[in-house]
């Protein structure tokens, strides 16, 4: 035992310091929420604006290395072709980065932002909301995770390394400490990511039974909707990338598409595509004000702190593990295919996506005259939803379905990712890793979901995403620090 610990230091010390957390939370439950308060409000003032400009500067640098001649090198040998098709690799990197949140927020979040403008402007409220939706959900998401996968992918296939963040750096830091330490943060930042997307997401789907059966399942369903979904997820990863997670991955995007088509054609289709363009037309134009929060298109900081700021550390923390995973599907593109296709065609899909829901919605605000906050539930809002649409009982079920379906494929790819993190970056890691990790994930989650039910008077998943504020900051300054050493490689390559 001892000499499996020491052999695989990484996994023990992770696992040790995120058990750690899981206990002082337990325990001291009011101690540690306050504690994630303040650090959170203090990160909040002194470097919220600092995750803003980091996106824009993330997004700009990404189109530039892609259109410079840099996007030309492939990841592998010049002659070698893609691993997957173009649909297959787009299946997974969506499944994988997106997951359950389009669901989530289809159409609670367009919602809220016709009902409360993020900032005044001469635009309608239904146009604005879109297109702070597509802001939210776009290029700045995909750049987080398409930074990842490029360097990784690079250091891959190109270098020869080892799957591991520290791997980025360790031409330039030779210390095998800090090499350690960016590699254990990685870690502990996914964890904690991936723990509050599980329970958001299994919250949201027992909120769709309940309202699909009009019953009162509570605890003891959530936690078995935790245990279905691990442990298939664990079959999953354990099958590897060609089996279980492609499998899982196209049968998502089969069945949102069908979800997607249907909602759109039984909808006002003019409205949408013109809504669609529209929208996209003033998400360009803005988009550089808007990421950088200037004059009348600053939020203000309440605002941020309950939207912004807290998407873009959760993109942050899911970046690691997302951006590897693509990395490791991305054998055969170039550099170039790589990041336009990570930046456009998922973008484009969610702005489609949130159009088709977004203006649907509108449309039944506008037809009732009172808007009564049918859709203010972010757990129950797409099933609220669907009862004004045919076939709504068949449409929730499927729904909550492809909720489930969807989480697994994001816990398969991060116990992927995770066990090629601790068995010394392997590429195809010990499927022992991957039933520990599997484990793991299942057991913090559920500790999370009963401390959530213990402890009622404490918003449990609330102070979870303020966490991923804190947890994400240092890797906010490591990837301008990753993101320098690969251009200066970059550069060496071509030399050479």
């Amino acid at each position: 035992m001892l000499k499996y610990i020491q052999k695989h230091s990484i996994l023990s010390i992770s696992v040790g310091i995120i058990f750690s957390c899981t206990l002082l939370v337990f325990f001291a439950t009011e101690a540690s929420y306050n504690a994630i308060e303040v650090a959170s409000l203090w990160v909040r003032n002194y470097f919220g604006y600092f995750y803003l400009y980091l996106g824009l500067g993330l997004v700009l640098s990404l189109l530039v290395i892609a259109f410079s001649r840099y996007g030309n090198i492939k990841l592998g040998k010049p002659s070698s072709k893609p691993e997957h098709s173009l649909w297959a690799w787009t299946a997974m990197l969506y499944s994988a980065g997106m997951g359950s949140g389009i669901l989530l927020r289809a159409v609670q979040e367009p919602v809220f932002m016709q009902q409360n403008p993020p900032y005044t402007s001469s635009l309608p409220a239904d146009t604005l909301a879109l297109e702070f939706t597509f802001y939210q959900w776009g290029l700045t998401a995909w750049a987080f995770y398409g930074l990842f996968a490029m360097i990784i992918g690079y250091g891959l296939y190109i270098r020869k390394k080892k799957v591991s963040i520290s791997a980025t750096i360790e031409d330039h830091i030779k210390s095998k400490i800090v090499r350690k330490g960016v590699d254990v943060i990685t870690i502990i930042t996914t964890v904690f990511g991936l723990i509050a997307a599980i329970g958001l997401g299994t919250t949201q789907i027992n909120g769709g039974i309940n309202h699909i059966t009009d019953a009162n399942f509570g605890l003891i369903t959530t936690i078995l909707l935790c245990v279905l979904i691990c442990t298939v997820a664990c079959y999953s990863a354990w099958q590897g990338v060609n089996k279980g997670i492609k499998i899982f991955s196209k049968l998502n995007i089969i069945v949102t598409f069908a979800i997607l088509i249907f909602v759109f054609v039984t909808s006002d289709m003019n409205a949408i595509l013109a809504s669609f363009a529209t929208a996209i037309f003033y998400y360009i134009i803005d988009f550089i004000p808007m990421s950088l929060a200037i004059g009348s298109y600053n939020p203000g900081t309440e605002f941020l702190t309950d939207w912004t700021f807290y998407y873009w550390a959760f993109w942050l923390s899911w970046a690691p593990f997302t951006g590897i995973f693509i990395a490791r599907i991305s054998k055969g593109r170039t550099i170039r295919q790589l990041l336009l296709g990570v930046l456009i065609i998922p973008s484009l899909g969610t702005f489609f996506w949130f159009s088709v829901f977004g203006t649907s919605a509108f449309n039944l605000i506008d037809e009732w005259g009172v808007y009564n906050s049918q859709f203010s539930n972010v757990f129950s809002s797409i099933f609220v939803f669907f009862e004004h649409y045919p076939f709504a009982t068949f449409l929730n079920i499927t729904s909550a379905f492809l909720l489930i379906s969807f989480l697994i494929t994001s816990v398969d790819s991060a116990v992927f990712v995770l066990s090629m993190f601790t068995d010394n970056g392997s590429k195809n890691p010990s499927k022992t890793h991957r039933v520990v990790w599997s484990i793991f994930i299942l057991l913090a989650t559920i500790a999370l979901v009963l401390l959530g039910n213990f402890k009622t008077d404490i918003n449990v998943l609330e102070a979870v995403q303020r966490l991923l504020i804190i947890t994400s900051l240092p890797f906010a300054f490591f990837i301008i620090i990753m993101l320098g050493y690969f251009i200066i490689g970059l550069r060496k390559t071509i030399k050479d």
